[in-house]
């Protein structure tokens, strides 16, 4: 649904973590050896290749919403953009095992529909490029629902996208709207959320008069992070989880603003994206509602220390985030 600008920035400002991201290998540089890291919910990671995950009984009246193909095969074939750094979508400490909120979801997903999850890691631009194909039958890595994108996908939402800015530590500025960023340089992921918001922004400011934003693109944590650490870049804007994550484990950045991954008018919403109109949208919506409505949901949020971006209930094909030009 739209809401006001108001209850937009009310929405933010509330969530301390939260939404596209980049690579990274095994737990993460900050985590090199390391079998457990914190979430800034304070509870600890497992970052070990045995996770023990949640689990949840077969459905079979959610079960019998797949479509034939897939429930005949057996196994749920899900795509996902590996190499956001924790505590998404990431390996584990064997560098092999792929471990994080989305995953577990996925796992959870492929339980209530009876399906057995493969996880499918690729580059971010081929999940796209798979789902088009038919090659995978469920994206589940950080998607947002765009207008755009609602064109050629279905989208069921499991979580809300608040987007981060992070610089170093200790510093006075804040980021509440596109004039705070006038005049910086800004690192963020081409063909993101993230990139759009920015870039939208800083057009605003320029017709306004303001000083441009510099933007520099990078694709791996490590890049990012040493163009944070050496002051070539004044904040890194990404997925708030990733960044609220490494903050805690460093102690060396910090989030100096949130705001919607959708904008100015509409609440953004990450996504379980299928192929449009291929079946399949409705079945994982009622799984994610069933993982709702049981707690398991909830328990695995918690247990990557993403509480705070739960949403209610899944929804299919909201509103998403406006077209550009």
């Amino acid at each position: 649904m739209s809401l006001p600008r108001r209850a937009l920035a009310a929405a933010a400002a509330a969530l301390l973590l939260t939404a596209c991201g980049s690579a990274s290998t095994g737990a993460s540089a900050d985590l090199a050896g390391a079998k457990s890291g914190t979430a800034p919910n304070g509870v600890t990671i497992n970052l070990t290749p045995n996770q023990h995950r949640v689990t949840t009984p077969k459905v079979d009246a959610i079960a019998a919403l797949v479509p034939a193909e897939i429930r005949r095969r057996g196994t749920l074939q899900v795509v996902d953009s590996l190499g956001t750094v924790p505590p998404l979508d990431f390996h584990a400490t064997d560098d092999r095992t792929i471990i994080g909120a989305e995953p577990d979801l996925a796992h959870l997903i492929g339980n209530v529909l009876g399906l057995e999850v493969e996880l499918n890691p690729v580059s971010w631009e081929n999940v796209f490029v798979g789902l088009d194909s038919g090659k995978y039958d469920l994206g589940i890595t950080n998607i947002t629902v765009t207008e755009a994108r609602k064109e050629k996908y279905d989208f069921a939402t499991y979580r809300l996208d608040i987007l981060g800015f992070e610089a170093k530590k200790g510093g006075s500025w804040r980021v509440t709207g596109p004039k705070d960023v006038a005049g910086h340089t800004i690192g963020t992921s081409s063909g993101t959320n993230q990139e759009k918001l920015l870039i939208a922004w800083n057009e605003q400011n320029v017709r306004a008069g303001l000083k441009p934003v510099d933007i520099k693109y990078y694709q791996n944590s490590s890049d990012y992070y040493l163009a944070l650490s050496s002051g070539r870049i004044d904040a890194w804007l990404g997925p708030n989880p990733t960044e609220a994550f490494h903050a805690a484990q460093t102690g060396e950045t910090e989030v100096i603003g949130t705001y919607s991954g959708g904008g100015a008018d509409v609440l953004g919403k990450i996504a379980a994206t299928t192929r449009k109109d291929n079946g399949l949208v409705k079945a994982v919506n009622a799984a994610i509602n069933e993982i709702i409505r049981n707690g398991t949901y909830g328990q695995v949020l918690k247990r990557w220390g993403l509480d705070g971006e739960a949403v209610r209930t899944s929804e299919i094909n909201p509103p998403g985030l406006p077209k550009t030009g």
